[in-house]
């Protein structure tokens, strides 16, 4: 159900959408019309029919002839963002290492520490919240607007991968260590060394979700 926010009522429901797609909630193939998602969150035709507009062009749906069909995010597609990340990613902690401030660097310390706490209590889905938090506040740090642009949405749209791989136990904490060294690269301002570290990062992310669908 949609609450009332700030935000447009189709903004909403875009957003609403797009995380249900990129969740895994609705899958690959299945049909989605605009009664059943009126029904479905409480809200008229008009702005559900301007969000599938909107997801339409995003690639996340395609027409079908009783509806829309979920498209998802590929293999193609996954390896595409996985490719691009590791390029722009290692660029963007490459500047972070040489621009951050005292303040964004507590906002990593302590999203990193959230992490660890959480992987001790086995909080699958606070440990991914935090993931987020880590990886936005370098895009930001590199002070770029055009990385943090680019790479925010590439993050978004791997939701259903990254929370697979946050709830496979071995990998979350691989996942935590590797933070743990990226913010100690950060910390020190060796920027080659937080570039190399958050690509192999990035490479061993995209490793494991390709042995878990294998």
């Amino acid at each position: 159900m949609i609450e009332h926010k700030s935000i447009s009522l189709a903004d909403q429901v875009f957003e609403h959408l797009e995380t249900d797609i990129l969740s895994g909630k609705y899958q690959k193939g299945e049909i989605l019309t605009e009664s059943k998602l009126s029904l479905e969150l409480g809200v008229s035709r008009t702005p559900i029919r301007e969000a599938l507009r909107r997801l339409e062009q995003e690639h996340l749906i395609e027409e079908a002839p009783k509806g829309v069909i979920v498209v998802g995010i590929s293999d193609k597609d996954l390896a595409d963002i996985f490719e691009i990340r590791a390029a722009l990613e290692g660029k963007a902690a490459y500047l972070a290492a040489q621009n951050y401030t005292e303040e964004q660097m507590n906002v990593v310390r302590e999203a990193l520490e959230f992490q660890e706490f959480y992987l001790g209590k086995q909080d699958p889905d606070r440990i991914k919240s935090m993931d987020s938090r880590f990886h936005e506040t370098i895009y930001k740090m590199s002070g770029s607007t055009i990385f943090y642009d680019v790479l925010m949405p590439l993050h978004k749209k791997i939701l259903k991968y990254r929370k697979a791989s946050v709830s496979d136990s071995s990998r979350a904490a691989a996942s935590v260590a590797e933070h743990r060294a990226i913010y100690e690269a950060l910390l020190a301002r060796d920027a080659q060394l937080a570039e190399r570290l958050i690509s192999e990062h990035l490479d061993n992310a995209y490793k494991h979700i390709c042995k878990k669908e294998n």
